[in-house]
């Protein structure tokens, strides 16, 4: 069963990347989980290249998702104080 070959770039990407999914499920139910956060790795490349997403975005991301060290000393003190100090998020992730 061949399937008929992909004309746009974006959907060759699509395509690549259920197969990543694909790929991905199987390692993981056989117990390959080290593999399997490698081809993770390739998944999220593939998912920023397909949403216009570089690694500056995604550096900016990983920075406000990171707890600063005394908004988190803040919250264990009072959970409720930090709450309200919540910044809208920089991205939205799309699936």
């Amino acid at each position: 069963m061949e399937r008929a070959p992909v004309i746009n770039s974006d959907e060759q990407l699509l395509s690549v990347l259920a197969t990543l999914e694909a790929c991905r499920a199987t390692l993981v139910a056989s117990g390959n989980r080290d593999t399997a956060q490698l081809v993770s790795v390739a998944i999220l490349e593939l998912r920023m290249k397909l949403n216009g997403i570089d690694e500056a975005d995604l550096k900016a991301l990983c920075d406000e998702m990171e707890p600063d060290e005394d908004a988190a000393a803040e919250q264990a003190r009072d959970p409720k104080s930090s709450a309200s100090h919540r910044r809208r998020p920089l991205l939205r992730l799309v699936k």
